[in-house]
């Protein structure tokens, strides 16, 4: 498969979000954008023909899915309040 190149620009806060954000997990920015743009563009690429995965397909492997102990599944919602804490309040739909 041959890749496609391209350039595009951005507000600079985008940017450096975007260079933070490939910083932090130790790939290359265009790693992330790769990955920004096929997750925003799933849903049309999903109807292009690739396999998508399905609820029966979900529903058949629900039961080997690993399981949380209680103390875990307790420890995760904590961290979970936690982090939520951090969130900035979501701004209005229309700003």
């Amino acid at each position: 498969m041959k890749d496609a190149h391209l350039t595009l620009r951005l507000p600079e806060a985008l940017a450096r979000a975007l260079a933070r954000s490939a910083r932090a997990r130790g790939v290359p920015k265009s790693h992330v954008a790769r990955e920004a743009v096929a997750r925003y563009l799933a849903p049309a690429v999903a109807g292009s023909g690739e396999r998508s995965l399905r609820a029966g397909d979900l529903a058949s492997r629900w039961g080997a899915l690993p399981r949380l102990s209680a103390t875990e599944a307790d420890d995760f919602a904590a961290e979970l309040l936690r982090a939520r804490e951090t969130l900035p309040p979501p701004s209005a739909a229309w700003e």
